[in-house]
């Protein structure tokens, strides 16, 4: 780390950044406690792809499976003890943050199963009895931003549980997210509960759009030899998901200012903060920061993958911008749907939105059948 952290510039702006990376290493070394104490971070995001990680050839967790095993437990109970215990230290952890900020960061998000993505039901059931399970007041149930999410969001929300609404690509699916939120809201209040104590975040990612539509412009460019069209093509490269943020940004402003948000403000609701997720720059032609630079902002979180937190503490040049060239964002949008681009953004999101919840399955059942695999092993080695 620099002498200058410009992570802790960004709070200035009204911007929260979390780390989007768990495991028991920087829990049991103080890593996590050092980034909270010193470095500015206020909140962390977890998902089955980080378990995996954290989890697949790391001896630190061997010990409990074997207990697990010992104790007779099926794979996926011995997986949740492992992931709960992480995911209540490191509410230990950001506590007091939690408590320094009222509610607003200190939280830690858990995913509940992505196998069950695409069911109301058992996502609602689900993310009860993990918030009950791990019982601590600063975690959040990450649940998917389907269809059959978003309702399940709103019942969540109605029975008093933080939520962390993740894989949400397209503009649409943040206001329905939105709503979904505050509904949950009005069915508290209806009921005479309080709505002081519960926080949401809408995950809006970004860096999976730019890599989606620049590889299908880089495969238009190779069948044109026009120059004027190779321009346009070439205008729109890497610049959609920032204007993409930037316009749900708007779209949240103008949310905050209905009737029935002001109404639940009222009664003491936190706004649901837009949160900029998949930040880590895919292509090495672009800036390693541009996630973070351009979508600072009063309201919102930056979730950051460790190596993104290094490189922005080091050279992120933080200003105000996420309410610059909003006009520009929307004229991005527009031009995809020129004749000689004819990019279809609504396709794009859906196809984001199967593949993203396909990136959480594959980690997920990979990681099951390699602590099967464990389990096996260390029953024989008992």
């Amino acid at each position: 780390m620099t002498a200058t952290n410009h992570l802790l510039e960004i709070k200035q702006y009204g911007q929260s950044i979390w780390m989007d990376n768990l495991t028991r290493d920087i829990l049991q070394s103080g890593e996590l406690k050092d980034l909270v104490e010193n470095k500015g971070i206020a909140g962390i995001t977890s998902n089955p792809a980080i378990f995996e990680k954290a989890i697949n050839g790391n001896k630190i967790y061997d010990a409990d499976i074997e207990a697990g095993i010992r104790a007779g437990k099926p794979v996926l109970e011995i997986y949740e003890s492992l992931t709960f215990d992480d995911i209540r230290n490191a509410c230990d952890i950001l506590r007091p943050v939690y408590e320094s900020s009222n509610g607003l960061d200190g939280y830690v998000s858990i995913e509940v199963p992505p196998t069950i993505a695409r069911d109301t039901q058992k996502t609602i059931e689900e993310a009860k009895r993990y918030y009950n399970a791990i019982g601590k007041e600063n975690v959040m149930i990450k649940i998917p931003g389907t269809p059959e999410g978003l309702p399940a969001v709103e019942a969540t929300i109605a029975a008093g549980i933080n939520v962390n609404v993740t894989l949400l690509f397209s503009v649409q699916s943040y206001i329905d997210t939105a709503w979904a939120y505050i509904r949950g809201l009005e069915t508290r209040v209806a009921n005479g509960q309080d709505v002081s104590n519960i926080a949401s975040v809408a995950s809006f990612f970004l860096s999976r759009i730019d890599s989606n539509i620049d590889k299908r412009i880089d495969d238009k460019l190779k069948g044109i030899d026009e120059l004027s069209e190779k321009a346009k093509l070439q205008a729109v490269k890497g610049k959609v998901a920032i204007a993409n943020a930037k316009i749900a940004y708007q779209e949240y402003k103008k949310i905050i200012q209905s009737d029935r948000w002001q109404a639940l403000v009222a009664k003491g609701a936190k706004v649901q903060r837009l949160l900029w997720a998949s930040t880590s720059t895919k292509d090495p032609n672009y800036s390693d920061v541009m996630y973070v630079d351009e979508l600072v902002g009063a309201d919102t979180v930056n979730t950051l993958p460790p190596a993104t937190i290094e490189a922005c503490a080091d050279h992120c040049d933080v200003g105000d911008r996420i309410e610059m060239n909003i006009d520009q964002a929307y004229q991005v949008i527009e031009n995809l749907k020129d004749p000689d681009i004819n990019i279809d953004i609504n396709q794009v999101m859906d196809e984001l939105l199967d593949e993203g919840i396909d990136k959480f399955i594959q980690p997920f059942q990979s990681l099951m059948d390699s602590m099967e695999g464990k389990i096996k092993h260390l029953s024989n080695v008992a």
